[in-house]
C-alpha cells in the first residue's frame, strides 16, 4: 500500500562506498543500506549495485522502490538532464552515461540526479551545519576533494561543472592529479592520490608502513578512511606525513576559494572528513589563515553535521524540490 505521506529515495554515489536512504518528507531516515562501489567494470557494473542498495534500503523501509514518489541521486562528476560524464573516481567512466533514465528503467520510479557534493553541501544547509549561513562552501574529503557552493541562500552550480575544488591549484607543475592535470589539491588531498603516494614512499623508498597490513587485515582493497584513522592511531610516521601533506593542500585550495567568493561558513565532509573529525577540521582551519586576504574574519569551518547519510539525505532533497517544479511548458 503507497503511504499516506511522500516517501522518497535517495543514492549517495562516492568512491569507496555507495549509501542509500529511504525518507520520509520530514527528512526521517526510514531504511538505509551501503554497499561497496565496484573496482572494476563500467557505468553499468556501478548503477546495478546503486540499484541494490535502494532496494536493500527500500526492504528496510518495507516498501517497494516503485512506491517511492522518487529516487534522488547525488554522483561525481559533470551532471547534464541526468547524464553523467567526467567521474573519474568511478571504474570504467568513459564518455556519457544515462545514470537516470537506467535506475528509472530498473527501480520503476522517477529518478533525478545532481552533483553529488553539491546535494550533500545543500543538506548541511537546510538541515545540518550550515543552517546558520546564507553563504556557504562545502568540502567533501574523500577518494577525490568534492566541493558545493550555497550562495545568497541558493545552489550555485553554474554551468553543471561550478564547485570543482579538488581542481583548485594549489602547486605549479605540481603532483600529477588523477584527472591528468599537475597541482591540482586532489593530487595531495584525495584518499585515492594519498595511497598512490603512500605506496610510492614505502615501495620505491622504503620507507616502514602499517597501511598496507592494515588494510590487508581488514580485508580492503583500498586504503579507507577507517585505514588511515588506525593508521594514525598508532602513531604510523608515513600515514602522518601524508596526512599533514593533505592537510596544507586543503589548507591552500580551500582558503584561495573563499577568497574569491568570501563564503561565511565552510563544511568539511566526505569519508576523511567526517572520520577524522574535528580536530582536523581546526588544523585545516590553521592551514587556511596564513593565504587568506580578510584574515581578521575568517569564515566558520564546521564538520559535516549529517556524517554519513548527509549525500543520500541530500539526494531525497534533491528529488522532492524536482517534484515540487511547475512543469516547463
Amino acid at each position: 500500500m503507497i503511504p499516506a505521506m511522500p516517501t522518497f529515495g535517495g543514492i549517495d554515489l562516492g568512491g569507496t562506498k555507495i549509501q542509500a536512504v529511504i525518507a520520509d518528507d520530514e527528512h526521517n531516515a526510514l531504511g538505509s543500506a551501503r554497499r561497496p562501489t565496484p573496482t572494476s567494470g563500467g557505468p553499468a557494473d556501478v548503477a546495478r549495485e546503486m540499484e541494490i542498495a535502494l532496494r536493500d534500503a527500500a526492504k528496510a523501509a518495507e516498501i517497494e522502490p516503485s512506491e517511492l514518489a522518487g529516487v534522488g541521486v547525488g554522483s561525481p562528476g559533470t551532471i547534464e538532464h541526468g547524464e553523467v560524464t567526467s567521474a573519474r573516481n568511478l571504474p570504467g567512466w568513459e564518455g556519457v552515461f544515462p545514470l537516470a533514465a537506467t535506475l528509472q528503467a530498473a527501480l520503476g520510479c522517477r529518478v533525478a540526479v545532481g552533483n553529488d557534493v553539491q546535494v550533500a553541501t545543500d543538506a548541511e544547509f537546510r538541515l545540518g551545519a550550515g543552517r546558520l549561513y546564507d553563504s556557504l562552501l562545502g568540502v567533501f574529503w574523500g577518494t577525490g576533494v568534492g566541493g558545493g557552493l550555497i550562495l545568497g541562500g541558493r545552489p550555485w552550480t553554474g554551468r553543471g561543472g561550478a564547485g570543482e575544488i579538488g581542481h583548485v591549484v594549489v602547486e605549479i607543475d605540481g603532483a600529477r592529479c588523477t584527472c591528468g592535470r599537475r597541482g591540482c589539491m586532489e593530487a595531495y588531498a584525495g584518499r585515492a592520490a594519498m595511497e598512490i603516494h603512500a605506496r610510492r614512499l614505502h615501495e620505491e623508498k622504503g620507507r616502514k608502513t602499517d597501511l598496507f597490513k592494515l588494510a590487508a587485515e581488514h580485508e580492503r582493497p583500498r586504503l579507507t578512511s577507517g585505514i588511515w584513522a588506525r593508521a594514525l592511531e598508532r602513531g604510523d610516521k608515513l600515514a602522518i606525513q601524508v596526512l599533514d601533506r593533505a592537510v596544507r593542500a586543503l589548507g591552500a585550495g580551500i582558503a584561495s576559494v573563499v577568497n574569491v567568493l568570501d563564503v561565511e561558513g565552510v563544511i568539511i565532509g566526505g569519508g576523511l572528513g567526517v572520520r577524522l573529525g574535528h580536530p582536523f577540521a581546526k588544523r585545516i582551519a590553521e592551514e587556511m589563515h596564513p593565504h587568506l586576504f580578510a584574515d581578521s574574519r575568517p569564515p566558520h569551518v564546521h564538520v559535516a553535521a549529517l556524517a554519513d547519510l548527509g549525500g543520500a539525505i541530500g539526494a531525497t532533497l534533491l528529488m522532492a524540490d524536482s517534484l515540487a517544479q511547475p512543469p516547463s511548458s
